[in-house]
């Protein structure tokens, strides 16, 4: 075997998943903490009650299963959907049934979307929500007219904002209008550079925009072997993500002109997270699809890694990098997205632009 697919093989668990590989049924995950949201770090928790009366939609692009000993599956969003309550929001998960990482902003064209409510959550995080007015309700969405069992093709991440926001949100939860922010995440590992448009994460939030509602999407970075993703990372993030959003709040800077993409570092060795930089997508690759020939008509599918091979494009040419601020020097990297990719085109609000960089650079959480 190549180290090529050797490495490929060991990320299958990890950020960037190419195909799911099934769904285990419902049960209590066994590695999550109880108790009420905590910073990471020690940070200072959100306050709370800084996002009362917020209405806030969670989707992601791990599927809302969280039963992998990897963390993969999930977790990352019920530690989001835990800091969103624990600061006040009103918060209802509409995420894919099974793990659609790498799907984008693909959407599904045909067939039958069934929207489950998830009645037994993980162990630790059954009360997150219980104060609130949809309580933190759970939905998975599968591609099936009928229950979602294990086996059931899943939707992908924008199905599920589409679905949400064109009328799901209402059948299921009685909501009589949009929420008032859309979060993506958090999803298991970063997606920065080149992996961007690949990103499912991305995707679900470019689909809130496009709906006119406003979208952040979050990654935590994993281990350093990126096939485990350790729950301080999660935590961590989750609790900078309810102080990040009150503080756009506050500011009256939740738009749905752009999306914003905020990936996490590693703090699970005891290194902190260095404070927020303003960022661009990088050009370079941190991995990218990579296919191994293995019959006459057959290629593996895999992820190639910078260094494997001589001549991998792996130089970061861009200088703000979303990829360099968060691998090179560990700080949270806060890229601003938008759905349309016409080459040169004008920034529609270049003031909002311009006030949320402000924030970011000046007065957002340090960490």
């Amino acid at each position: 075997m190549s180290s090529t697919r050797r490495r490929l093989a060991a990320a299958t668990t990890g950020a960037v998943l190419l195909a799911a590989s099934g769904v285990t049924a419902y049960a209590a995950s066994g590695h999550a903490t109880s108790g009420n949201a905590a910073s990471g770090n020690g940070a200072p928790a959100p306050g709370a009650r800084s996002l009362a009366g917020l209405r806030v939609l969670i989707s992601n692009d791990d599927s809302m299963q969280a039963a992998k000993k990897s963390n993969s599956d999930g977790m990352g969003l019920y530690e989001l959907r835990r800091a969103m309550c624990a600061a006040g929001a009103d918060v209802v998960v509409i995420a894919p049934w099974q793990v659609q990482s790498g799907k984008g902003t693909a959407v599904t064209n045909g067939g039958v979307l069934t929207a489950q409510r998830r009645t037994a959550l993980p162990a630790g995080y059954e009360n997150d929500c219980a104060g609130a007015p949809a309580q933190g309700a759970v939905f998975g969405v599968c591609l099936s007219e009928g229950p979602c069992g294990g086996d059931s093709p899943s939707a992908t991440p924008a199905d599920t904002v589409k679905l949400a926001l064109r009328g799901g949100l209402k059948a299921k939860t009685g909501w009589d209008r949009a929420p008032d922010l859309v979060l993506s995440g958090i999803n298991s590992g970063p997606n920065v550079s080149a992996q961007v448009n690949d990103s499912g994460t991305v995707g679900a939030a470019i689909a809130a925009i496009d709906e006119g509602v406003p979208a952040i999407a979050f990654s935590s970075a994993g281990d350093e072997t990126n096939t485990y993703f350790p729950q301080e990372n999660y935590r961590a993030h989750a609790a900078f993500g309810a102080r990040f959003v009150a503080g756009l709040r506050e500011r009256g800077l939740l738009t749905p002109e752009f999306a914003l993409k905020v990936d996490y570092p590693d703090i699970s060795t005891g290194t902190p997270a260095g404070p927020p930089r303003w960022t661009s997508v990088g050009h370079g690759k941190v991995v990218w699809h990579a296919y191994e020939q293995v019959g006459a008509d057959s290629f593996a599918i895999g992820l190639g890694f910078c260094g494997d091979r001589p001549g991998d494009p792996c130089s970061e040419t861009v200088a703000d990098a979303d990829s360099a601020a968060l691998f090179r020097d560990g700080r949270i990297s806060v890229t601003p997205l938008t759905s349309d990719r016409t080459y040169g085109a004008k920034t529609p609000d270049p003031r909002t632009l311009r006030k949320i960089q402000r924030y970011v650079e000046n007065d957002a959480p340090r960490r």
